[in-house]
């Protein structure tokens, strides 16, 4: 389970899950009736979809939703899609008692999610994951632990991909800013393709501050930057790293850069100047995971 108490030297930050609500109705004005909602797949007409709980947002795609469905630390509030989609996919029966909502024309999915995204005729809400602190990863695991932290990376695609790359080869959690980067989405999620819902993310307040608490629990840390001489390759370091991402765009910001052991760069061969964040991030993993 997640720890809820702040440790004040950590910059790890807890989420808040404020409980969803209806606003109160004037006595004059009949009561809004909700769409019919589901236990026994009732046909949901509605001129849109919003998330019913106040922090509430929709994962979308089958891949997404069954991770979703499978990690008892999601909440969820309820499922949706075509009677199609929910027959073939059989999600209803990975939490029986969640509510169902049937969809007669997928328009009204299309609503919900971003332009070009394909959803599979399937759409769930739910509550963001609880927060985890920094004291959450100990203590170390066998002969290595490998941390990812991007600094100030912002595209949820980027983010999502490199949840993804690393649940794949085995990171111990990804480490973000709380601020200045992506928070739970729908989008995210699809991007993770299930690393979402299996990797644990940390959301610290202050990355400098972070990589000093790593340090202290038996970190190395390594930052990526293709302008040095070091290749990760020919680095001789401990088993326990911390593998640290700046944005594409500016790199690694020079207070996060100063806390690093070193920094190195992934040999290119030249044709092109540099490497998607995500797909960086892949490699960097691997390298240190073998």
């Amino acid at each position: 389970m997640a720890k809820r108490d702040h440790k004040k030297n950590t910059g790890g930050k807890t989420a808040r899950r404020p409980q969803g609500g209806n606003p109160s109705q004037a006595h004059s004005r009949p009561p809004h009736k909700r769409p019919q909602e589901a236990r026994h797949g009732a046909p949901l007409r509605s001129a849109g979809l919003t998330p019913k709980a106040r922090d509430g947002f929709f994962l979308f795609g089958r891949h997404a939703v069954e991770a979703a469905l499978k990690n008892p630390a999601r909440e969820c509030v309820r499922l949706i899609g075509t009677a199609k989609a929910m027959q073939a996919s059989g999600l209803p029966g990975i939490r029986p008692q969640l509510p169902v909502e049937i969809i007669e024309d997928d328009t009204l999915l299309r609503s919900a999610v971003p332009a070009d995204s394909p959803h599979q005729g399937v759409l769930m809400e739910v509550r963001p994951l609880p927060g985890l602190d920094l004291h959450d990863l100990m203590p170390l695991v066998g002969n290595k632990n490998i941390i990812l932290m991007l600094d100030q990376v912002t595209d949820p695609h980027n983010v999502g991909a490199c949840l993804r790359s690393a649940a794949a080869l085995g990171a111990r959690a990804l480490i973000t800013q709380d601020r200045n980067s992506p928070t739970e989405s729908g989008v995210l999620a699809r991007a993770a393709a299930g690393g979402l819902e299996v990797m644990p993310w940390i959301r610290a307040s202050n990355l400098a501050q972070a990589l000093d608490t790593l340090k202290e629990m038996g970190y190395w840390h390594v930052g990526l930057d293709g302008h040095t001489d070091k290749e990760i390759g020919k680095l001789s370091m401990g088993d326990n790293i911390v593998i640290v991402m700046g944005s594409e765009g500016k790199g690694l910001r020079p207070l996060v850069r100063k806390h690093c052991d070193a920094v190195a760069k992934i040999p290119m061969a030249g044709k092109v100047e540099s490497l998607n964040v995500s797909n960086a991030a892949a490699i960097a993993l691997y390298e240190f995971s073998k």
